[in-house]
């Protein structure tokens, strides 16, 4: 018997639990010394647009909605933005000038859905949720992912706007080399967590990546225990900045199983970025930032360099947090 991939990263992950509880049954959930009281719905997300993403996640929450209804509709306002240049329209293109999009999602039962590389569609992050709804399969790229996109309703949209196609004709003129230079204010992306009424945890991330990357490149931000992770008996995790060094460490699925074994949010962070440390010997520019929500609903991020922050909103709060750092610029 032929298992679909997406039924073995469930039974996969579920096999590491040692309790399943249905949460919508109780005001206090207990799981392996994590707990959830009702009243604690929480969305956070990277970098100060997500203060106007949490606005949009925050009206689902805060009238009971699902949490991984909350965070799909709070990136979707970034990737709408046009003058964000690292998200959705708008977005800085390749080294060729096309604009590509990465994207992924992830609910409380394990369930995801991601889409890489893929071009023309303003809501990458709504074509990895049908990927995770409507088909067996986690991941689609490319051309595959534009043609699955179209079958399901989704409209061309031409994503390269005249400010951006200007950034890159200067920034073409300008290269010397044959590959992109890192700089650290073009490794931006959106990353959300929610915890709702229920106690579940959904998460969501969606960019376009490294400016003026090589024309296929794919970053974290699309690949699960990267770019994002969410084990809903313990928490949340998402990343940005250099994918690449990311990638390398599983980043996300990191933090979570540093919280598992007990560590606080701002804990699982922290050493998340000394792991970077010890598996890059050049820091130079490599800027990555990790987030994390737990299912206390405890929050917190960490990052290479100064300058990482993210947004916060509750029934109590709504503000930008600025994140420890080990570096100055």
């Amino acid at each position: 018997m032929i298992m679909d991939r997406r039924k073995f990263v469930k039974i996969s992950a579920i096999g590491s639990a040692a309790i399943v509880l249905d949460p919508s049954k109780e005001d206090k959930v207990k799981l392996n010394n994590h707990s959830f009281t009702k009243g604690n719905s929480t969305v956070i997300s990277t970098w100060k647009p997500g203060l106007e993403a949490n606005k949009f996640a925050w009206k689902i929450l805060s009238k009971n909605g699902k949490s991984i209804d909350a965070v799909e509709a709070g990136v979707r306002v970034i990737e709408s933005d046009a003058n964000n240049k690292s998200v959705g329209i708008g977005g800085l293109p390749d080294k060729n000038g096309i604009v590509t999009l990465d994207a992924c999602i992830m609910d409380h039962n394990y369930n995801c859905g991601s889409v890489a590389f893929l071009q023309d569609i303003e809501h990458p992050i709504s074509v990895a949720r049908k990927v995770m709804e409507d088909t067996p399969h986690v991941m689609l790229c490319g051309k595959g992912a534009l043609d699955f996109a179209i079958e399901k309703g989704f409209s061309k949209t031409n994503l390269l706007t005249p400010e951006a196609e200007n950034d890159w004709k200067k920034w073409k003129e300008l290269q010397t080399e044959k590959l992109p230079e890192i700089n650290h204010e073009n490794h931006d992306t959106i990353g959300m967590l929610a915890i709702d009424e229920d106690g579940d945890l959904s998460g969501a991330c969606t960019t376009s990546g490294w400016a003026y990357k090589l024309h296929g490149r794919v970053g974290d931000s699309p690949i699960i225990g990267a770019g994002l992770y969410v084990d809903n008996e313990i928490g949340a995790a998402c990343a940005t900045g250099l994918g690449e060094a990311i990638i390398k460490i599983s980043g996300s699925h990191l933090v979570v199983e540093l919280m598992r074994q007990g560590l606080k949010p701002n804990e699982a962070c922290y050493e998340a970025v000394q792991r970077i440390k010890k598996t890059n010997k050049n820091l130079k520019d490599l800027q990555v930032g990790f987030l994390a929500l737990n299912k206390k609903g405890e929050h917190a991020g960490h990052s290479m360099y100064a300058g990482f922050n993210y947004a916060l909103k509750n029934s109590k709060t709504d503000k930008l947090i600025d994140t420890k750092y080990e570096m100055e610029w």
